[in-house]
């Protein structure tokens, strides 16, 4: 997969190093991994110090777009506002909110009501109610550097049922962050989301998942939360990407509204829940750059 360069040509990578002081032994161990049968990542794949700064300024802004919602979240706040909130914060501060025209998406934001698994469209016919869990998916654009995450919120007197959800996908989250370990498959990661949503008698959404991201808004790999130990591309330090399972109280099966093309919902129209991470693998495990 990699060209080889000579050890006294500047690396790829850009520092302006040699390549022999630079990431001629980074090479080397990668090419070992892909001669065992490992899929490895694409140099474009691995970020430097310039991107990792740009994305980490780029989360600033949607960390703080999503600390404003839960201040200002409530029943009775129609989604509308929840997007007008992500549109006027994020613009204020410099950013591009990066679901806006995406692939034709009509709003800033995606936020996504009880049996609603993503790609909720904001409305201001659509008003959240007393026990409403949501999920609101936020992501920015900032000097062409992206940032990416979301967070449920329980809206009022959320029944058990549903709150021991969204507490249980939390927890989904977690076991996967630890299991990013570098020079290990990205399906050992996948594998631990899932096994802990079985574990608690939930499925998991099986076509979404996380993406790569920071230079675009979704790069390469996809990443599944139905995964088996030992698959799927090897997570290597400089790798950034997001771990968002979709955890689901009844089937894993969905389907897509047809009138809007975007919104996903349980076939059971039974509650889903969602938590979004975006981060770094680093040589000693990960660094969270946007949550």
């Amino acid at each position: 997969m990699y060209k080889r360069l000579e050890r006294n040509d500047l690396c790829w990578c850009g520092s302006g190093k040699k390549y022999k002081s630079c990431h001629a032994a980074f090479d080397d161990k990668l090419i070992q991994f892909e001669h065992q049968g490992m899929i490895i990542p694409s140099r474009d794949l691995f970020k430097t110090e310039k991107d990792i700064e740009g994305i980490k300024k780029s989360a600033v802004i949607n960390m703080a777009v999503l600390d404003e919602i839960g201040e200002k979240i409530h029943a009775g706040m129609s989604t509308q506002e929840i997007d007008d909130i992500v549109y006027n914060t994020t613009t204020k501060m410099g950013g591009i909110p990066a679901d806006l025209n995406y692939e034709g998406f009509p709003k800033s934001v995606c936020t996504s009501i009880n049996e609603e698994v993503c790609h909720g469209i904001p409305s201001e016919d659509i008003i959240l109610q007393d026990g409403d869990i949501i999920n609101v998916d936020c992501s920015t654009i900032l000097d062409g550097y992206f940032s990416d995450s979301s967070r449920m919120f329980c809206i009022g007197d959320v029944s058990p049922e549903k709150k021991r959800l969204v507490d249980v996908t939390k927890e989904c989250l977690e076991e996967g962050l630890k299991a990013v370990k570098p020079w290990t498959p990205i399906g050992d990661m996948g594998n631990a989301v899932h096994q802990h949503a079985l574990k608690n008698g939930y499925t998991v959404v099986r076509e979404i998942g996380g993406h790569g991201c920071g230079n675009a808004f979704h790069e390469e790999p996809f990443v599944s939360f139905v995964s088996k130990p030992g698959t799927g591309m090897l997570m290597v330090p400089g790798m950034v990407f997001t771990i968002e399972p979709m955890v689901n109280m009844g089937t894993n099966e969905i389907f897509i509204d047809e009138e809007n093309d975007w919104t996903v919902y349980t076939a059971d129209l039974k509650p889903s829940a969602q938590w979004e991470v975006e981060l770094l693998v680093t040589e000693t495990g990960y660094e969270l750059l946007c949550w």
